[in-house]
């Protein structure tokens, strides 16, 4: 059974305000040169709530078979992503795209890679009623967690009610914008310890800031992305227009999210459909100039590597995996 009506309605309606806000968020620390997230009025971070978001993310009794959480399809040694090219949902059913990282997702205005779903609270909702993902009935799951004595209390603690679809979503929406991480070698050479970073990454940073690669036409600022949709000339895929099954547009279609590179060296396989299992893979397909697709990004431009060269930007893209959440 999917979300019933009821339930969808008093989701959408019962405080679901799009309007920010910053408040409660003076007591948390953030990288350095990382701005402060801008949190949805309705839906302040707080202890409570991300330590239930937590407990939840993990919880495998969210989906219909009692075998898969949250977790099981964003791995948080790997960066919070997958590492296979589709997950497999709880009655076996394999996925279509490829499981995102989703450490400094709260810095996106726009979830799913196709820019689909425009709340992370509703993005929450996906992959909980999803029949591909954890194929969950909200009914089933509620009686579950109300039989939990410490799931009661928490979400007394937090929303001051039992447990409800509305602080399910709420809670994981907050535990998942916690995981803000920006403590790469390359963040300890922006903020001044400059032999944090080799001779052969400090190349490949200066490679992949010139003009002859374009990398920062899109990957840009503090997360490397400035989160548009691209087209990339991946094959034709007519069970996933990207963007354009969202817009309908044609000059739409084969569009995808410009992703993070942040922890991109532990975040395998890429692209959408994880079709390329290494970073040369992906820098090799790049170099010629990506593939045919009549929509194409004219960014996308071909351009030659000497074997140095590549390895040296690899081995920049390798510094910007965060240190700190992989000891945690």
């Amino acid at each position: 059974m999917k979300l019933c009506p009821l339930i969808f309605f008093l989701l959408i309606f019962s405080g679901c305000d799009l309007n920010q806000s910053n408040s409660h968020t003076s007591k948390y620390n953030f990288p350095p040169r990382f701005p402060t997230p801008i949190y949805p009025k309705d839906n302040s971070p707080t202890p409570e709530k991300i330590a239930l978001g937590e407990k939840l993310f993990f919880d495998t009794r969210l989906s219909k078979n009692q075998n898969i959480s949250c977790a099981s399809c964003h791995l948080p040694e790997f960066a919070f992503s997958d590492t296979t090219r589709f997950s497999t949902g709880t009655g076996g059913k394999i996925g279509f795209r490829n499981s995102p990282s989703i450490i400094n997702v709260a810095y996106k205005n726009l979830f799913h890679k196709d820019g689909g779903v425009r709340t992370l609270e509703l993005q929450v909702l996906s992959p909980i009623i999803d029949s591909l993902e954890m194929d969950g009935d909200f009914l089933v799951i509620l009686d579950r967690l109300g039989k939990d004595e410490l799931y009661v209390q928490m979400f007394k603690s937090a929303f001051d009610t039992l447990p409800s679809v509305y602080g399910i979503t709420r809670a994981i929406a907050s535990y998942e914008r916690s995981l803000i991480y920006g403590s790469s070698a390359y963040d300890l050479y922006m903020d001044g310890v400059k032999e944090a970073l080799t001779s052969s990454q400090i190349s490949g940073m200066e490679l992949f800031n010139s003009q002859k690669l374009g990398c920062r036409s899109c990957h840009i600022g503090v997360l490397f992305t400035d989160f548009s949709y691209q087209n990339i000339g991946l094959g034709h895929q007519p069970n996933d227009s990207g963007r354009a099954r969202i817009t309908y547009l044609p000059e739409d279609a084969g569009k995808f999210e410009v992703p993070s590179l942040r922890n991109v060296s532990i975040t395998a396989p890429y692209m959408h459909d994880g079709s390329f299992e290494t970073l040369e893979e992906v820098i090799k397909y790049l170099e010629k100039g990506g593939g045919n697709h009549p929509n194409k990004s004219k960014l996308i431009l071909p351009f030659e590597l000497s074997s140095t060269e590549r390895n040296s930007l690899i081995s920049f893209l390798e510094s910007l995996t965060d240190e700190e959440f992989r000891e945690n």
